[in-house]
């Protein structure tokens, strides 16, 4: 649950799920920028991750605890199977 709805004309995007990335949706990133949750790398990645979509503008406009929430939840598909917290939307 996003603590600040995503407004998108009328409608408002309240939760985002974010799905394991593919190799090829991290092509022009550097995983150590990612893992340290650089937000220009993250503003590169989660719209190709994130349902819905999320646009970069509207990345740009997240509330700050909401883009470290799905950071975080990025950062974790990164840890060892046995590792990773259970997945909740963010």
């Amino acid at each position: 649950m996003l603590s600040a709805p995503v407004v998108r004309g009328e409608q408002k995007i309240e939760s985002v799920q974010i799905r394991k990335p593919k190799s090829g949706e991290l092509r022009g990133l550097s995983l150590h920028d990612l893992l340290k949750f650089d937000v220009d790398c993250c503003r590169q990645v989660l719209p190709r991750v994130t349902m819905p979509p999320l646009l970069a503008h509207e990345i740009d406009e997240l509330d700050p605890s909401d883009l470290i929430a799905l950071a975080g939840e990025l950062g974790n598909f990164f840890l060892p199977a046995g590792m990773r917290p259970e997945s909740q939307p963010a």
